[in-house]
């Protein structure tokens, strides 16, 4: 029996035509097909994905297999999952929204013979194609590009996974367990090496209008990694915390205050404040972006409850993980 070398875990749930994209460029790769296999891990049952699995007639659909989890986890469980009922010794991963190269694999695995040593992990390169005038969407998208470890094209070895215990299931949505991994590796002297050569697309897809809204939830689980990695997420993430969204929100406050007390002076003094830090975040936010009606007014009507959504979760996010962090 040929061993596998290499194991490719991919996450998904309910999203085969995506995921038929993934899968298409995966069957292509010049890495020999006998050598690898492909699970594909849903976050629970998934009658459609399954059925994509088990038609596709690509040249290497033999090493391409469908599991699920028995209930909705998130990510971060399924590529446990995924990566310890695997059988490479590399194991590597991406999401079900990207369109690996050709020589994605083939890359990974050069750089991994090269270093020659057990435990070890590797970043490639994320290309994301935007227009020259983004979305504000598109914008944060692109921002994959230049991240340092995200799990939308990386690779461990198996004993690197094994020290550090792999994904934290603590981290239920697609956020920041990626970084967490980065930490744990950095943390067990584990070198991270860069292959530019092993790249992947990931389009920005359509996003809903008020999209940011809803992302500003996230910012719960940076509360998470800051608890778990203080002194890496100041270091890698963010130095401190969005004081323009506490001033925003403290001048409204105020303004109200001033308002209802007839202090007159205070009322207009903070509302001017409130009014200036605004605009200067609608000015950053539309800076170089689509220039378009619909898009400017998405980023003004968002920009004015954004600074209060993202604070709100913050705060969630400290009292639920008992952490001081703002």
């Amino acid at each position: 029996m040929i061993p596998v070398n290499i194991s490719v875990v991919i996450p998904t749930f309910r999203r085969p035509t995506l995921l038929q994209k993934c899968l298409a460029a995966i069957c292509n790769q010049t890495y020999p097909g006998c050598y690898f296999e492909v699970l594909i891990v849903s976050d629970g049952p998934d009658p459609d994905t399954e059925k994509l699995v088990d038609e596709l007639t690509c040249g290497n659909s033999d090493c391409i297999r469908y599991t699920h989890l028995e209930s909705k986890k998130g990510p971060a469980a399924a590529r446990n999952y995924g990566w310890k009922i695997s059988s490479g010794e590399l194991i590597v991963f991406t999401d079900d929204d990207t369109i690996p190269d050709p020589d994605w694999l083939a890359s990974y695995w050069r750089a991994y013979r090269f270093h020659d040593r057990q435990e070890i992990a590797f970043t490639g390169r994320v290309h994301v194609p935007i227009p020259e005038l983004p979305t504000d969407y598109e914008k944060n998208v692109a921002n994959l590009s230049t991240a340092e470890f995200v799990t939308a094209n990386c690779a461990c070895s198996r004993e690197a996974l094994e020290l550090t215990g792999g994904f934290d299931e603590s981290f239920p949505a697609a956020w920041r367990e990626d970084s967490d991994l980065q930490f744990k590796l950095l943390e067990n002297q584990i070198p991270i090496a860069r292959v530019p050569e092993a790249s992947i697309c990931h389009p920005a897809r359509e996003a809903r209008w008020g999209v940011s809204l809803a992302e500003q939830k996230k910012s719960m689980f940076n509360a998470l990694l800051f608890k778990k990695h203080p002194d890496f997420y100041r270091k890698r993430i963010s130095s401190g915390p969005v004081w323009n969204y506490y001033t925003i929100i403290a001048a409204s406050i105020l303004a109200i205050l001033g308002y209802a007390m007839h202090i007159p002076s205070l009322g207009f003094a903070a509302l001017a404040v409130w009014i200036f830090s605004v605009g200067v975040f609608i000015v950053k936010r539309l800076r170089g972006t689509n220039a378009s009606f619909s898009h400017r007014m998405e980023m003004i009507v968002t920009s004015l409850l954004i600074p209060y959504l993202s604070v709100y979760w913050t705060i969630r996010g400290a009292l639920r993980y008992k952490v001081f962090f703002l």
